[in-house]
């Protein structure tokens, strides 16, 4: 299941996209636009900040706006951000592999086996998908 945190930073990422030709917007707005706890939307910018795919101003005149083209930005590098592994067991993950304490031989594990395909298929859309791509999703679904 998508955490809060990604849903968070994901929408967070494309309010800022589409507002990516105006001035920085406030921490203030983003929430109430989006609905999201400001507190919450704080630590989840400022995680985004340091990964380098905002850029914030202090002051008057003041926010965040994107630091890199909305075309990308991927879900997989926010997710991975925000929530780390993708992989649904720890065994199956690439980034964060760990080896799971029950299991007694990994090479045939038919769990471990399905949720490696499971990962598979689920870091190429989300490693295919950029913040554009959403955009482009919402523009097409206002317009059905």
């Amino acid at each position: 299941m998508l955490s809060k945190k990604t849903k968070y930073a994901i929408k967070a990422l494309v309010v800022l996209g589409k507002n990516a030709d105006k001035p920085p917007m406030q921490i203030s707005r983003i929430a109430e636009e989006e609905r999201i706890p400001k507190k919450f939307l704080e630590q989840i910018l400022l995680d985004l900040r340091n990964a380098g795919f905002l850029y914030s101003k202090k002051g008057a005149g003041g926010g965040y706006s994107l630091n890199k083209d909305p075309k990308d930005i991927y879900l997989v590098s926010i997710m991975r951000i925000t929530d780390g592994p993708i992989a649904m067991v720890p065994c199956a993950s690439l980034n964060f592999y760990h080896k799971c304490d029950e299991c007694r031989q990994e090479t045939t594990c038919g769990i471990r086996d399905v949720f490696v395909e499971v990962r598979d298929a689920t870091l190429k859309i989300l490693s295919e998908t950029s913040i554009a791509d959403v955009i482009a999703r919402e523009i097409t679904l206002i317009n059905i």
